[in-house]
């Protein structure tokens, strides 16, 4: 029988939601706010492949974006932030048309596709305070969180009824479109279509999910930090998808019904290996051994079988490393020391890579050991301390009632 994932969906987040209150009206003044809370994810099958059309397995997890907001009686809509330093402020009727290169992209691509949907909604300005209990940058959706949490929030403050998966398509289109980072579409649709105790399983190339459960009465996910950030629209994700599709223009003659790279077959590879290159040649290998690696990981997990669904994690973050190249030694160190310890199934980085976090699938009552040590290695070889603790499941976005 399953057990029941912890989730900060009782005492903790409302503790951390009151305070986020109190800050809003220290900010803004009163009356007190409504409060919104969207999850972050972990993804433990499916490294870079939702670009590539191909299957991903992540899940929501108990950690995420506080978003408070208030209507005003103008048009006026300014953003804060208890992470971030910078403001912003603007009118509705004359909004940016560009990025401002600072977190409030984020939500500001959102407020742009809400308005766009709203069909000329008479509309409110709004006094809006972001923050939350979720590591920006570190490969946990911080950016899919505050965007489909502000879809959210702004659907329900201004009654414009949008359903999940018009937020969540409104929050892809702000990060690509807005924003500038060519991701897929696993973080929205993981965060949106969340399910507490539950994997998604999400096919990227026709969208068709599933939720399949995680037996929490056998294992805990354990979350890593490696203390490294990369951000996304600097460049480095952008190249990824970038590699992948030209390697896919170069493969897709010797498979000519192939619509993305996660149709390419082991064969067609073997046989047009040499044409790709190097670095072209390591990526299309990675994203066609994560396919299958995927597949057998659904298989396992479906069958009870935690310990090759561990295993598969594991290989993952090994094709990662070599193939894909979007580890550190950081992240290296944290999966290595983990997945020798006793009790511990699998780990791999999770999120896009270049630093941020890493999941570790261990068994229950191993946890603790396994924190331990994977804390004591990497302080001796980095000299500093890893956040390192055990995450719980989350049913997804909604509004906090006081």
């Amino acid at each position: 029988m399953s057990g029941s994932w912890s989730s900060g969906t009782g005492g903790e987040l409302a503790a951390c939601l009151a305070g986020h209150a109190v800050e809003f009206v220290d900010r803004f003044g009163s009356p007190r706010p409504r409060q919104f809370f969207a999850p972050g994810r972990v993804n433990l099958m499916g490294a870079h492949l939702d670009y590539n059309g191909g299957p991903v397995m992540p899940l929501a997890i108990d950690r995420g974006t506080f978003i408070a907001l208030r209507p005003r009686a103008d048009r006026r809509v300014r953003f804060a932030s208890t992470i971030a330093p910078e403001a912003f402020e603007a009118d509705l009727d004359h909004l940016p048309t560009a990025r401002c290169g600072s977190w409030a992209d984020y939500p500001l691509g959102v407020l742009r596709e809400v308005l766009a949907s709203s069909d000329g909604a008479d509309v409110a300005g709004l006094d809006i305070l972001f923050g939350g209990n979720l590591a920006v940058g570190a490969g946990l959706s911080s950016s899919a969180s505050i965007c489909v949490g502000t879809a959210l929030a702004l659907s329900e403050v201004w009654d414009l009824d949008l359903g999940t998966m018009a937020r969540v398509r409104a929050a892809l289109r702000a990060e690509r479109e807005f924003v500038g980072v060519r991701c897929g579409i696993m973080d929205p649709f993981a965060i949106g279509l969340a399910r507490e105790g539950s994997l998604l399983w999400l096919d990227c190339k026709d969208e068709s999910t599933a939720h399949l459960p995680l037996d929490s009465g056998r294992v805990s996910l354990v979350v890593a930090d490696s203390g490294v950030r990369r951000e996304l629209a600097a460049g480095f994700f952008n190249r990824r998808v970038d590699e992948c599709r030209r390697a896919f223009e170069i493969l897709r003659p010797g498979q000519p019904d192939a619509t993305c790279l996660r149709d390419i077959l082991p064969e067609t590879l073997e046989a047009l290996r040499s044409e790709l290159g190097g670095e072209l040649e390591r990526r299309a290998s990675h994203v066609v051994g994560e396919v299958a690696r995927t597949f057998e990981a659904r298989d396992a997990l479906l069958d009870g079988r935690l310990g090759e669904f561990g295993e598969r994690m594991s290989r993952a973050h090994e094709s990662l490393r070599d193939l894909f190249e979007v580890s550190c030694p950081e992240l290296d160190c944290l999966v290595e020391t983990a997945v020798a310890q006793d009790g511990v199934l699998g780990g791999r980085l999770t999120g896009a890579g270049f630093g941020g976090c890493a999941v570790i699938l261990v068994r229950r009552g191993a946890e603790a050991d396994a924190m331990a040590r994977v804390g004591e290695v990497f302080r001796a070889r980095f000299g500093r301390e890893t956040a390192v603790e055990v995450y719980g499941a989350d049913s997804g976005p909604r509004e906090i009632e006081p």
